[in-house]
């Protein structure tokens, strides 16, 4: 078979004659009579008959006048089906399934390790391992969960767009009322600035007069906003103050939360993933596990409105070598987690 490939290219390389085509021919009739010498009663038509004859077609014009033993349309049939069979093979699928199984066994470990993660904050989190996955694959490797709840995002365009002109010089300030082990409250004040998220300062206290205080330690030597927003609790008082500091304040309506939304949402995020979870034994315990949260949300938790970024720029960790493997840091007493790369020891 390679022999008579051989002569065909190189029949088709030299310069054609009247006396090449002749030898040409009787070279195909030649091939034909082999196969009809076979003892089977109908002859057999092996693959490399076939990619003779599809070759054939190719580089010599004449080859229907020669043909004798198939039509040329059974020919045409077979170069369309090598051509099919030539492109499923090129556009094969080829994932690498050591690194998609390798993902997927991460995907699920950090949703089983915090189950109160949705899709996007685990993608955050694999993004900051150098890890280059969609978002869309996350939701299809977790694990079912119930639905979360109602996104609330269309309802603040408005708020939105303004936020985005103003945050750099807005901050917003609220209290989160949490019982205590003897059903005491304790009262938590919440700082934010609008720019990056950041958690500007907090404190904890059954006797919620000392904003004024507070309002000192968070924004030290003129270093405040130019707008502080907060609704109509216990901050009427420090207005007065606020103007002495140079910050204008900026009330909300009655019943009007989603106008203070930034600081609502932290203090949604604190219950839910925080204050549910704890039962405080006095002011010292909770502001301590506060703090815990406090530099966890600034510096490790991704947030969509940051492009999963944290409010401290958290970098992203490529992965330093093949062997090493992901180590997951506990935080807030392992009610979450901050992953990175670990060499192989």
């Amino acid at each position: 078979m390679l022999s008579l490939l051989r002569a065909l290219l190189f029949r088709c390389i030299a310069l054609p004659s009247s006396e090449d085509e002749l030898r040409m021919e009787i070279l195909v009739l030649r091939r034909q009579l082999q196969v009809f010498q076979k003892t089977q009663p109908r002859p057999r038509l092996m693959n490399g008959f076939r990619i003779y004859w599809v070759v054939l077609r190719r580089i010599w014009p004449r080859w229907k006048e020669a043909c004798v033993l198939v039509q040329p349309a059974t020919v045409i049939g077979w170069h369309r089906a090598g051509f099919r069979l030539f492109w499923r093979w090129k556009s094969r699928p080829r994932r690498k399934l050591g690194a998609l199984a390798e993902i997927k066994t991460l995907i699920r470990r950090i949703a089983s390790e915090n189950p109160r993660w949705g899709a996007p904050r685990i993608h955050g989190e694999i993004l900051k391992l150098g890890l280059w996955v969609s978002e869309r694959t996350i939701s299809r490797h977790m694990l079912k969960r119930h639905p979360q709840g109602e996104d609330l995002v269309r309802r603040r365009q408005t708020w939105k767009a303004f936020l985005q002109n103003h945050r750099d010089v807005i901050a917003a300030m609220d209290f989160v009322v949490v019982a205590s082990w003897n059903f005491k409250p304790l009262y938590v004040l919440i700082i934010l600035e609008y720019g990056r998220r950041v958690v500007r300062h907090f404190n904890v206290t059954a006797h919620p007069e000392w904003v004024k205080q507070q309002l000192r330690e968070a924004f030290p030597f003129d270093e405040g906003p130019r707008y502080l927003i907060h609704d109509r609790d216990t901050f009427g008082f420090a207005k007065a103050f606020l103007a002495t500091m140079g910050i204008k304040t900026k009330l909300t309506a009655f019943h009007c939360p989603w106008q203070n939304g930034a600081v609502e949402r932290m203090n949604g995020t604190l219950r839910r993933e925080l204050l549910d979870h704890i039962i405080p034994l006095g002011e010292g315990h909770l502001r301590q596990q506060i703090k815990d949260y406090v530099r966890y949300y600034n510096q490790d938790r991704s947030h969509l409105g940051l492009n999963k970024d944290s409010p401290g720029i958290r970098l992203m960790e490529p992965r330093p070598s093949p062997a090493a493997s992901v180590e997951g840091l506990p935080r807030c007493g392992g009610l979450h987690h901050r992953y990175r790369w670990r060499d192989a020891a």
